[in-house]
């Protein structure tokens, strides 16, 4: 993917409109419990300050109306977050459409949450014109949103004077280009999760690249029925076994394989007080639920980890919230620490078992976006990138 990047531009005195991804976490009296997006969109944005620009930046928040600014959607807690972080003040600017406000060089401005703006989820043309008017360089620097067609992600990419990627973004179409097109072998996926339609496409375009490809979760519980194991009450899709056999042919007809829990962790019931039972999985009982790989899996899953050269992370093997049912995750969690392999992880659940193992900094990179990630691995086009990819040479 060929798109111009941010520290590829020269932005001294130029007015640098930049889309970032601030939509975060706040409690019930509107204080901000964890600004780790915030501070993910600093560095672009102490670039352009650092060389003279004058810098708008908006995002969503949260789910707004179009056409009104409610309480729960105002930027104001960012905007002083953003100016903690920056040590300087940031501005909020409401109504900024149309203009009307000046930002000098070296200072930084917020516009109001993007998705208020009537038009901006359905990409409309003359408001994505107006914003383009505003500046002379945009920026998207949220890889998060990149597969929405918006307003603030791909209509101003087409008609501001120049467009680029921000250090975030870049660094997402890096890692993910690195990842999936370009990769050092064996390519090992891990795709973990409770349902195998909600992944199915991921796992179809995965089968046709990688080496292995390490299932878990209710996922694992549809694979080991495709191949014959029984699997007592545990979470499945009996409708898709075929689609996940077809996967393992598919697989096998390369030299690759999916290779599946040969013990498993069971209990009669999800919660925290359930006991654990480790057993094989050609034991497993009429009434048990399977809630994590075994001891066995979970050491052939990281010695496979351990002789990959690229790892591509997306949902644990187990219910590893609970500590009786977490041995599988976190020793999958270790594996890729102590891997050589290059290593890109991302969606909701795995940041949260990289968090709960304290392996943040021995992961090559954490994606930042949720649904980017997933259709970025499923091979779809992402719009934001793609007006990016357009404006290359433009």
């Amino acid at each position: 993917m060929q798109v111009k990047k941010l520290n590829e531009i020269d932005v001294r005195g130029k007015k640098v409109f930049i889309r970032a991804d601030l939509n975060v976490p706040q409690d019930d009296a509107g204080n901000i419990t964890e600004d780790t997006r915030i501070r993910a969109s600093i560095p672009s944005i102490q670039y352009c300050l650092d060389n003279g620009a004058a810098v708008m930046i908006t995002s969503h928040l949260g789910r707004p109306t179009e056409g009104t600014v409610g309480p729960d959607d105002t930027l104001a807690p960012v905007a002083v977050r953003m100016g903690q972080l920056l040590h300087r003040p940031v501005r909020l600017i409401a109504d900024w459409v149309d203009g009307g406000f000046e930002v000098k060089p070296g200072e930084v401005v917020l516009l109001e949450n993007c998705r208020c703006n009537v038009g901006e989820k359905k990409n409309n043309e003359a408001l994505a014109r107006k914003m383009a008017a505003l500046c002379d360089i945009y920026v998207n620097d949220a890889f998060g949103t990149a597969h929405r067609a918006e307003a603030t992600t791909h209509g101003i990419a087409r008609f501001a004077p120049a467009a680029c990627a921000g250090m975030l973004m870049g660094a997402e179409i890096d890692a993910l280009s690195k990842a999936l097109h370009d990769p050092k072998r064996p390519l090992v996926a891990i795709v973990g999760g409770s349902k195998v339609s909600s992944k199915l496409t991921i796992l179809k375009s995965l089968a046709d690249k990688v080496d292995q490809l390490i299932v878990g979760g209710g996922i694992a519980n549809t694979f080991l029925l495709a191949s014959g194991k029984r699997i007592g009450e545990s979470l499945a899709e009996p409708e898709l076994v075929k689609e996940a056999q077809a996967i393992i042919d598919m697989m096998k007809a390369r030299g690759a394989e999916v290779p599946l829990p040969v013990d498993v962790v069971v209990a009669d019931e999800v919660s925290a007080l359930a006991r654990a039972n480790r057993i094989s999985v050609d034991e497993v009982g009429p009434h048990d639920r399977i809630l994590d790989v075994g001891p066995k899996t979970a050491a052939k899953l990281s010695e496979i980890i351990a002789n990959a050269g690229t790892v591509v992370w997306n949902g644990p093997v187990g219910v590893f919230e609970l500590p009786q049912f977490a041995g599988g995750t976190k020793m999958m969690a270790s594996a890729i620490a102590h891997s050589e392999a290059f290593s890109i992880a991302g969606g909701g659940d795995t940041l949260a078992a990289i968090a709960k193992f304290h392996i943040a900094e021995d992961v090559g990179y954490i994606s930042t976006g949720g649904g980017a990630f997933l259709e970025f691995l499923e091979g779809k086009t992402l719009p934001a990138i793609a007006a990016l990819e357009e404006r290359f040479t433009a």
